[in-house]
Parts: C-alpha cells; sequence; structure tokens
C-alpha cells in the first residue's frame, strides 16, 4: 500500500520534514517513491515553512494513497497565510492555557478549604496558642540531649583509628 507521509530530515534539534508517496513497509526515512513537499517547522518570519505540489498529491490520493493524519493537517495549513497560521497558534496556546489554569482553581480550592476549616477552632481557642512555648521548651531539651551523644561519638571514632 501506497502512503504519503512524512520523512525526518534536518540535524539534530533542527527538524526539516519532506511529504513523501512511499511504500508503507519503508522505514520512516528510507526510500520513497516521489517527493512532493516540505515542511519546515522551525522556519523564520522571511522563509517558506510548507511547500506541496498539490496535483500531484491529487494524483497519488486518487490511485489510492493513503495519507497520514499530520500530513492532513499541514494540506489544510497550506490554504492559509503565514499570518492567518500564526494567529491560529497563538489562539491555539491561549485556549489551553485557559484550560490548565481552570483545572489548576478548581482544585487548589477543594485542598485548601478543608485545613482552613481545621486552622480556624485552632485560632480561636485561647489555650493553644499557651501551648505553644511548651512546644518550643521540648525541643532545645532534646537538642541538649542529643549533643552529647554526638561528642561521644567522634571519640568512639578516634579510638580504633589509632
Amino acid at each position: 500500500m501506497v502512503k504519503i507521509r512524512l520523512s525526518r530530515g534536518g540535524s539534530k534539534k533542527r527538524p526539516f520534514y519532506h511529504i513523501v508517496s512511499t511504500d508503507s513497509r519503508s522505514s520512516r526515512d528510507g526510500k520513497y517513491i516521489e517527493r512532493l513537499g516540505f515542511y519546515n517547522p522551525s522556519a523564520k518570519k522571511n522563509e517558506e515553512d510548507i511547500r506541496i505540489d498539490l496535483e500531484r498529491f491529487s494524483y497519488w490520493k486518487s490511485v489510492g494513497a493513503q495519507v497520514s493524519d499530520r500530513v492532513k493537517k499541514l494540506i489544510k495549513l497550506t490554504a492559509l497565510s503565514r499570518e492567518e497560521r500564526d494567529i491560529q497558534n497563538v489562539s491555539k496556546l491561549r485556549k489551553r492555557k485557559a484550560k490548565q489554569e481552570e483545572k489548576k482553581l478548581k482544585e487548589t480550592p477543594a485542598v485548601e478549604e478543608t485545613p482552613a476549616a481545621e486552622e480556624t477552632p485552632a485560632v480561636e481557642e485561647t489555650p493553644a496558642a499557651e501551648e505553644t512555648p511548651a512546644a518550643e521548651e521540648t525541643p532545645t531539651e532534646e537538642a541538649a540531649e542529643e549533643t552529647p551523644a554526638a561528642e561521644e561519638t567522634p571519640a568512639a571514632e578516634e579510638t580504633p583509628t589509632e
């Protein structure tokens, strides 16, 4: 079966794709029947980013070639000017960001409501404020107990070394 798909070229981290008609069994970048155009995703503003020979594309499609999803999208993009494509990309990015922010807002209040309800009674109670200094004294005593133990350990280590 013949397929119309992308074949990757270009150097590392700088992709360049050829739109080719190829046998479905051949490798992605392998042997192809005919090159129909190219797609350069990293094109600058003054460079051409998509070119497709639509006559040859329609020929291969009429013969029964299967078109990949990505090539279908690129064919739609060729009908638009570059400025219109950029506008579409920006609007898609804005929609994605808005959706992500909505998800965060939906998740965040549910998480914050539970701790806020627990903190309110503790603030109202006066004895809770008095318990805090007692809690601070306990770690100080523990720290004092840990210090002599820490001093004993190096002494024990020095003895076997000698």
